[in-house]
């Protein structure tokens, strides 16, 4: 298959068709390792999305003693509603 480098802002890109992705079982938003040699650019996927979060993994990640606590912010400054 071949595609165009095309000027993306300041920087150049190429754009990856959706069937490939699906292949590579690489998502839209997800994390990549970039790195090249010998003529070639190599695209690997970390598994990592940027800026979303798998809620297993942030649990998973919770220490085995923490417990749910309410917080006190202070007395009302405003118009809120309690």
């Amino acid at each position: 298959m071949q595609t165009k480098v095309q000027k993306w802002g300041n920087s150049q890109g190429i754009r990856i068709p959706k069937k490939m992705l699906e292949h590579t079982q690489i998502k839209v938003g997800e994390m990549v390792n970039i790195s090249f040699g010998d003529g070639k650019i190599i695209i690997e996927t970390t598994h990592e999305t940027h800026g979303r979060f798998d809620i297993k993994t942030l649990a998973g990640n919770m220490p085995s003693d923490y417990t749910i606590g309410e917080e006190h912010w202070g007395e009302p400054v405003g118009g809120e509603a309690w």
